[in-house]
């Protein structure tokens, strides 16, 4: 264990290590370690070195959780031989779980050959290099995402093609989970260009609150001990399991199923306008 300012590295069950915030006691990537949850998530799941390699033109890429990069360097070294220009937004609203990582790189693993433009984008907010076959515009937007993405510039942010969801859990970070955020966060989207959302979590009510928003909800695919995650996208077609009206059944059965309205924590089961409202969404048609 190795201890640091506000963070520390742990060893997981399967000899990785990872970053642990002391402040949310919570370890990032806690199952099966940062490139091996990173790669399952959100490189095998969505299938993007198939879907890159058939692309033409930019590809953006939303980090929502930059955290110590273990998603993005994940995502750069397993599609570095694709010849194709990746752009890179990263979202958080601070640099430090990335610095203290940097200083304990060897113990982590996942940082070799990416050190020095994790540097410079720590420096200048913004890097681009070239990635093998690769070119790369990575950019940090460091700021508070729920309020930034509600603001006039948020508009001139690139359309996603990917958004990777890496935040805290809703009981330790309620203000990332909440309906509005979702809902924000899916008129940014171009409807014309599909864009996946998967993340870690396979709970009911990020599950209603993504649907709600007006995403398309699947059952995501198993990382290390979670026999399932969830994936969301603004195209039906992008969805290989789609819940169906067995889940929204049981959803209407479970007893923390209501979207978080607001930043604060709390279960309770659907209210009679949100099951009205999921039983109109065209997934359940």
């Amino acid at each position: 264990m190795k201890l640091g300012s506000g963070y520390k590295i742990v060893k997981l069950a399967n000899g990785v290590h990872s970053v642990h915030s002391l402040a949310h006691r919570e370890t990032f990537h806690p199952v099966i370690g940062p490139a091996a949850e990173a790669e399952a998530l959100y490189v095998k799941q969505i299938q993007l070195v198939e879907r890159l390699s058939h692309h033409t033109g930019e590809f953006v890429i939303w980090d929502v959780g930059l955290g110590a990069a273990a998603n993005a360097l994940t995502i750069l070294r397993s599609t570095r031989e694709i010849p194709s220009l990746i752009r890179l937004v990263s979202f958080d609203h601070t640099i430090e779980p990335l610095e203290f990582a940097l200083q304990h790189k060897q113990a982590l693993g996942y940082f070799d050959g990416y050190e020095l433009p994790l540097e410079q984008l720590l420096i200048h907010r913004r890097v681009s290099f070239q990635n093998s076959r690769q070119t790369v515009d990575w950019e940090l937007q460091l700021a508070d995402f729920p309020t930034s993405i509600t603001q006039h510039d948020a508009q001139k942010l690139p359309e996603p093609h990917v958004i990777m969801f890496d935040a805290f859990s809703p009981a330790k970070n309620p203000a990332m989970w909440t309906q509005p955020l979702f809902a924000n966060l899916f008129q940014l989207l171009d409807p014309a260009r599909p864009c996946a959302l998967p993340t870690y979590s396979r709970s009911t009510m990020l599950r209603v609150t993504l649907l709600l928003a007006g995403f398309f909800v699947g059952v995501g695919h198993a990382t290390g001990e979670k026999e399932e995650t969830t994936i969301a996208a603004n195209t039906f077609g992008l969805i290989n399991e789609p819940l169906d009206r067995k889940w929204l059944q049981r959803a209407c059965k479970s007893t923390s199923a209501e979207p978080l309205w607001e930043p604060a924590y709390r279960q309770s089961p659907l209210s009679p306008a949100t099951r009205e409202k999921l039983e109109q969404h065209p997934q359940f048609r």
